[in-house]
């Protein structure tokens, strides 16, 4: 048995759960209208509203569930009925429920791809708003628990302003691109000052997976079919695939050696085969260095499963297939995750998953994992933790 401080790094902050005030408090009254805000149905749930367009529903107002109720949040899996209160989005009662679930800290994305809008002025002013309640209403009640990741528009100048006003503010340890709805694509010159503000600041990069409409042609095709249920699997990884190649096949990674990115949500287990195609068509390409010394020569130094290893962070929730592959990830590059509050989650269950999972793990390894790792990227100080999990790992290894 051991005690550590876990500390989940893909939990979520959804639309749905956040206070209906988050932007109506804190955008310029000069946008009238037009800011986000939660409008009530006559029939259904509330929607939030921003700019004549519905950006989603809002979990404040009772559904009107009738009939068997299906499992479809973690908090029904833990016996919680009423969720009007929005309990991601309170830090109280979050905090209640890592408590309960022995996690000392959340890494919290926010609502993603929610922000929709095709005026640019506007877009850059609800980023903003979303980002300042994030630090100064949200993570304020608890900093060294409730980690807040920024959110950044998904074009190069806008990322780089949002990137740099949150800098000044110094209250940001990670800033996530939703990498599904980027443009133009990441090896475009534009995205170059946003990389050097990365590595300059330390603020870590994430990608975390998206699932909203239009971002998968099939999904929205066969959606409300048994079979689409299996097209997240692809959907997860099709949305990765693209620009985690572009970050080696255009040498970013290789040009900004301090770029740290965590990829979320994603799955860690179909990494491993990527990097060891992309080290063949690294060592094809240097065996005909000849060819391109007319061209220039190779840019391309290290071999991508250096880089990999030097940069790359990846996240998981309960897999037996990323535990087999710890060797090839390294000691510090993998980060546990719950994903609360999500159907996908552990949550309450987190400890009884860990040690199932990795049970038969070396106890050293396992802190690394759960906790330590993300301490080293975040700069976390894990040892005023008050809340810590009792894990049955590690056998007589650990009672020596």
């Amino acid at each position: 048995m051991i005690e550590t401080a876990l500390v989940s790094c893909d939990d979520h902050l959804d639309l749905n759960m956040l206070p209906a005030n988050v932007w109506t408090s804190r955008m310029a009254s000069s946008w009238g209208d037009r800011v986000p805000q939660v409008v009530e149905q006559d029939k259904g749930p509330a929607l939030w509203m921003a700019d004549g367009q519905s950006w989603g529903f809002w979990s404040g107002r009772p559904m009107g569930f009738s009939g068997p109720k299906p499992i479809h949040t973690a908090y029904d899996r833990g016996g919680i009925e009423d969720v009007t209160e929005l309990r991601a989005g309170n830090p109280q009662l979050r905090l209640a429920d890592m408590d309960r679930d022995s996690v000392w800290a959340h890494v919290v994305f926010g609502p993603v791809t929610s922000i929709r809008t095709t005026d640019e002025a506007f877009m850059q002013a609800c980023y903003a708003a979303y980002n300042d309640w994030l630090y100064e209403d949200f993570c304020s009640a608890a900093p060294d628990r409730l980690i807040g990741v920024a959110m950044l528009p998904p074009h190069p100048e806008y990322a780089l302003a949002e990137l740099q006003r949150l800098a000044m503010l110094g209250k940001c340890r990670q800033a996530n691109l939703q990498i599904a709805v980027c443009e133009p694509r990441l090896e475009d010159k534009r995205w170059e000052p946003l990389w050097s503000l990365l590595e300059e600041s330390g603020i870590v990069l994430s990608f975390h997976v998206t699932v909203f409409p239009g971002v998968s042609k099939a999904f929205d095709k066969y959606k409300g079919s048994p079979g689409a249920t299996f097209l997240h699997a692809k959907m997860f990884i099709e949305q990765f695939l693209d620009p985690f190649v572009d970050l080696f096949a255009w040498g970013i990674l290789e040009r900004h050696p301090g770029l740290k990115l965590v990829i979320a949500e994603c799955g860690a287990g179909w990494v491993p085969w990527v990097v060891e195609e992309l080290d063949y068509r690294h060592f094809r390409l240097h065996e005909c260095a000849d060819y391109w010394d007319d061209k220039g020569g190779i840019p391309h130094k290290m071999r991508p499963s250096e880089l990999f290893k030097r940069q790359i962070y990846g996240t998981f929730q309960q897999s037996p297939t990323t535990m087999a592959l710890t060797g090839f990830w390294g000691p510090e590059n993998l980060l546990w995750a719950s994903d609360y509050p999500h159907p996908d989650s552990i949550w309450p269950d987190s400890v009884a998953k860990i040690a199932e999972h990795m049970g038969h793990m070396p106890v050293e390894q396992v802190r690394g994992i759960t906790g330590g790792n993300a301490a080293k990227l975040y700069g976390l100080d894990l040892s005023n933790a008050t809340v810590k999990a009792r894990l049955p790992i590690g056998g007589d290894r650990a009672a020596a």
